[in-house]
């Protein structure tokens, strides 16, 4: 059996505030094309559908568009809720969806309950265990304490449970929201530690052919039954260097599995660039990120002027600017503190105007101010010191 698995799909998010809408499309889009080209028996959506609980409509669209054309190709198609996703609100009508070949997994009294699929081999059991929160879910397993190990052991008690009672030689596959020991996070998932440690061990899916995950963004397989698909676009520049894909899955008679990625179309390159803002500027070799999404820092000792818009006349989709001054080897960060330590409180002021304006000097009448400023404020306190108590 042939099964495509794929997750964190973020429907309505937004990169550094430039829209994915279209970027969502086109991935949706390719998505489709390889259920066709790769003769697809079976969809894996591993969760985080949407970026949040309540998500817009132009996502709540694209959602129902991918849907409707998901049921057209008449390939069966699993998904389970994410810690980014409403359950509730994922799940509505459920039950009358199924009947186009769409299973929404939402409700964690639903992880025994496998969609069963078959090939000219036998059954395939598909269990979907949504994203399980500790403190939500611990009563209906019966737990009187324990973390996100604890609950995804005791959901895969029940799908062991249904698997051992099930025709022998039927083929167990997993769908899981979870952390798994091992994997490598990146910047852009939500922390789900809340509730218990957030990570599980990877014997947790002990005793199934194949375990689709989602949470993580970046592809891997910790093992070959136990594989994240990733997220199919970047949502942080932390993920530069992944190759955003899907994994294209063959699943044998004996349960063995095979697996290729897929790529996934890039709407535009990601570049993490750091140096000295003349150099960035400067440099022949930054030309191939001209046209990329840009995250800057910058080493400059001082802030240069107007970075950013000097930035943009050359990468003009500079999207986030650091600033991280380079120090000799010999010049250790001193605090703010010890910096200002024994200074007047006039020249500190000063020593501020010139940081945040580099290379303009204060003007007389500037000065005047400041002087005038302090003055103030010291003999109000000397005035308030006076008033009887």
């Amino acid at each position: 059996m042939r099964l495509l698995h794929t997750s964190d799909w973020h429907l309505g998010r937004s990169f550094h505030r430039e829209s994915l809408h279209d970027a969502q499309r086109a991935f949706l889009d390719h998505l489709v094309a390889m259920v066709e080209a790769h003769d697809v028996d079976a969809v894996l959506v591993a969760g985080d559908v949407y970026d949040r609980a309540l998500p817009g409509l132009e996502a709540v669209a694209l959602f129902d568009e991918a849907l409707h054309r998901l049921a057209d190709l008449a390939v069966p198609t699993v998904f389970i809720s994410g810690n980014h996703d409403s359950a509730r609100r994922l799940g509505v009508g459920a039950g009358l969806i199924e009947r186009a070949g769409i299973h929404l997994r939402t409700d964690p009294d639903s992880c025994a309950t496998p969609v069963l699929l078959a090939d000219r081999h036998g059954e395939v059991a598909v269990y979907g265990l949504p994203y399980l929160e500790p403190l939500l879910v611990r009563e209906r397993f019966g737990l009187p304490r324990g973390g996100h190990a604890a609950v995804l052991e005791a959901a895969m008690d029940q799908v062991r449970a249904d698997l051992a009672v099930r025709p022998t030689g039927t083929r167990a596959v997993v769908l899981a929201h979870a952390f798994v020991t091992g994997g490598a996070p990146s910047d852009s998932e939500r922390d789900i530690a809340v509730g218990g440690v957030a990570s599980v061990p990877a014997s947790v899916f002990d005793g199934v052919h194949y375990a689709a995950l989602g949470h993580l963004h970046g592809a891997q397989t910790l093992a070959p039954h136990l594989r994240y698909s990733g997220s199919p676009l970047a949502y942080s520049f932390s993920e530069a260097r992944q190759r955003k894909t899907m994994w294209l899955v063959d699943l044998a008679a004996d349960g063995s599995v095979a697996a290729e990625r897929i790529d996934c179309p890039m709407p535009r390159p990601l570049a993490c660039l750091r140096g000295p803002l003349e150099q960035l500027l400067g440099d022949p070799e930054l030309a191939e990120h001209e046209q990329s999404w840009v995250q800057v820092t910058l080493t400059d000792p001082a802030r240069p002027s107007e970075p950013m818009e000097r930035l943009r006349r050359r990468f003009p989709h500079t999207l986030q600017l650091l600033f991280e001054p380079e120090r000799a080897p010999d010049q250790s960060p001193a605090s703010y503190a010890s910096r200002v330590r024994g200074r007047a409180e006039l020249e500190v002021a000063e020593s501020f105007v010139r940081h945040v304006r580099p290379g303009v000097e204060l003007a007389p009448r500037e000065r005047d101010w400041l002087r005038d400023g302090f003055e103030r404020v010291r003999t109000d306190q000397e005035q308030r010191a006076e008033l009887p108590r």
